[in-house]
């Protein structure tokens, strides 16, 4: 159901027309239309590199927005958020961020339980008052071995996670369909576990061999994957699931356990809850990847601190 009445917020729009595979471009028009029955009036600009939509956002809240809405998927949402800031604090602190979950994943749209379909999104931000949650902030280094900060609102994970997100962007690339589990299996096949120094919140754990760690704010990834089934986006802590090594067919026959969050009783798997957490390999010259919001950034080490409830959202929590 449309609102009688249009927000009246100075509000910026941000598309990924190529997000959801070219398709949130390409029905652009109809979401425009959409977004005037909302909204009384709003800017738009389409993302057109990576990265561009942190511009973009930046440079619209300095100019008084005070509503930032995403058009495209989690990665999407993971620039936006971090053109909030600068110079590690929000630019303005009432901003709020909106969502209308047009990717292929869309996963933090799960944990703030936003629906799907256009309307139903749009009523979300229309009626839904701004709701503080917490943030990640994490630091590591990136592919130039250059120390690098970023974000993150729903999920970082290290480990075959960013080994899976590298191959999806090569199938990508190369036009081949790939789903996250099918490239999860393929991926794993080859992979070596990484042997980990882990410390959280100052404890540290007996070095091991990980397959996985998800540091979770939000409670799903991977495209529907509920790693973190309990984790909640307003409590101050991080959902930390750490999956040591298995042998392939141990895996194949327990990953379905994570769609349904009923893995955290295998005893390979184990759930530490906490603010900070400090990541590297115990092997140097061993590069580990990590992922951000879905998207591959770089590698360990890596530290993952909570900022709690820094952040507006237009969501029921």
């Amino acid at each position: 159901m449309f609102l009688k009445t249009r927000i009246m917020l100075k509000t910026q729009i941000i598309v990924n027309p190529e997000s959801d595979k070219g398709r949130t471009g390409k029905r652009w028009k109809y979401t425009k239309e959409a977004l005037k029955t909302f909204f009384k009036e709003f800017k738009y600009e389409f993302t057109e590199k990576p990265f561009h939509a942190v511009e973009i956002s930046k440079a619209a809240i300095k100019e008084g927005s005070e509503l930032i809405i995403s058009v495209g998927g989690d990665g999407t949402i993971n620039e936006i958020a971090n053109g909030f800031y600068e110079d590690k604090k929000l630019i303005n602190p009432k901003t709020s961020l909106g969502i209308v979950p047009s990717g292929t994943g869309c996963d933090l749209s799960k944990s703030l339980n936003i629906p799907s379909g256009l309307k139903n999104a749009l009523n979300i931000i229309a009626q839904a008052p701004p709701s503080l949650i917490d943030t990640g902030r994490v630091t590591f280094k990136n592919h130039s071995g250059e120390d690098e900060e970023r974000l993150f609102l729903n999920i970082s994970d290290f480990g075959i996670g960013g080994e899976v997100v590298k191959r999806m962007n090569m199938s990508r690339i190369k036009r081949k369909t790939s789903s996250y589990l099918k490239s999860l299996i393929l991926t794993f096949v080859t992979y070596k576990n990484k042997k980990l120094g882990i410390k959280i919140d100052g404890k540290e754990l007996p070095n091991d061999e990980y397959m996985i760690g998800a540091i979770s704010n939000g409670r799903i990834f991977g495209k529907g994957m509920k790693i973190a089934p309990g984790a909640e986006l307003d409590d101050g802590l991080f959902d930390i699931v750490l999956i040591r090594g298995m042998k392939i067919l141990e895996f194949c026959m327990n990953a379905w356990r994570i769609y349904s969050g009923s893995h955290l009783s295998h005893p390979k798997i184990s759930l530490v809850r906490g603010k900070k957490v400090e990541v590297f390999p115990i092997d140097d010259e061993e590069d580990v990847l990590i992922e951000i919001d879905g998207e591959q950034a770089g590698k360990l080490p890596a530290t993952f601190e909570m900022v709690p409830k820094s952040f507006f959202v237009k969501a029921y929590l």
